[in-house]
């Protein structure tokens, strides 16, 4: 086996992270590694040095991968996360976020680990907010039934695994596109050319990152500790903001123009349908003592976008 034996004596607890490329992936196994977990990253079309290339449709290479890794924890973040992919690529999609979720889970229950998936707002229809563990789901798009899917498969297969509804993310994102919420930058700099408009209808909740992750360890600490811990959890950031308001805070944290970002309240008709307002009420995580207090969003996103900026060093001027 590849571990080295003293770290197996020791008992320091191991992790593996599915979709450890991905922006959410690649938080949560810095997260782990830093409370000093030995952590066993995959990732599939962008696997590099150091993570294990792993398809995780391919139900014998997930048993492999358990068998030889022997995880205490599985935080289980790969996805297929974009709306409009999913309705053109249905099959592919519900492959990796139903029927990979569900094979992991039926592991995990084998093998005893404890099983942490990564679910989002999606789920809820977004006309009665805030919702809560516990309210009905009514997914309107693909993406949404299929991450409901993955939850039921969850639960199913490994009652005592942990479900983690996020909104949407963004993070230290390895270009400015990775995420929604990033990719608003390149919005903000076509100030020369003619105006933008931006949706303004949709209410969204941008969440760092980074926060998720911390939940995540929080919650997996625990759930190794009291077997309580387990179902359905909450967590996302506190500012609500549509779009059109994520790009003018960008701009004004970047002292840029906005003027030329113009507010769009009518639902694009082309794209897939999309909750007005699935904002998620996480007090079960907060009385818990499991959440984090989110970061602040203009502090989050000049730290995820100022490596983008047309003068690096620029960071120096506004912080020294």
């Amino acid at each position: 086996s590849h571990l080295k034996e003293e770290e197996v004596l020791v008992g320091v607890p191991r992790v593996l992270v599915t979709g450890a490329t991905g922006l959410l992936g690649r938080a949560v196994c810095r997260e782990f590694q830093s409370a000093g977990w030995t952590v066993i990253g995959t990732g599939y079309r962008r696997a590099r040095p150091r993570l294990l290339r792993c398809d995780l449709t391919d139900e014998d290479a997930i048993r492999g991968l358990l068998h030889e890794y022997k995880p205490d924890v599985i935080v289980h973040c790969a996805a297929e996360r974009r709306p409009d992919v999913m309705e053109r690529h249905t099959e592919a999609a519900v492959n990796l976020n139903v029927h990979a979720t569900s094979t992991l889970a039926k592991e995990a229950a084998a093998c005893g680990a404890l099983f942490l998936y990564i679910s989002t707002d999606y789920v809820f229809d977004g006309r009665n907010p805030p919702y809560g563990e516990d309210d009905s789901p009514n997914p309107l798009n693909m993406y949404g039934r299929s991450k409901l899917e993955g939850e039921r498969e969850t639960l199913r297969h490994c009652p005592g695994a942990v479900v983690l509804r996020v909104p949407v993310l963004f993070g230290e994102v390895e270009s400015v596109t990775e995420s929604v919420v990033t990719s608003l930058y390149l919005k903000v700099q076509e100030a020369s050319e003619e105006s933008c408009t931006l949706d303004h209808c949709l209410q969204r909740f941008p969440t760092d990152a980074r926060d998720v992750a911390t939940v995540c360890r929080k919650l997996s600490e625990r759930a190794r500790q009291d077997p309580s811990i387990r179902g359905i959890f909450h967590f996302s950031g506190k500012e609500q903001m549509t779009k059109y308001e994520m790009a003018v805070a960008i701009a004004q944290a970047f002292n840029l123009p906005s003027s030329h970002l113009i507010p769009l309240t009518e639902q694009p008709a082309a794209s897939a349908l999309r909750p007005i307002n699935s904002q998620l009420n996480c007090s079960r995580l907060e009385l818990l003592n499991l959440s984090v207090e989110p970061r602040p969003f203009t502090s989050a996103i000049i730290d995820c976008l100022w490596p983008f900026t047309p003068d690096k060093r620029w960071r120096q001027t506004v912080f020294h």
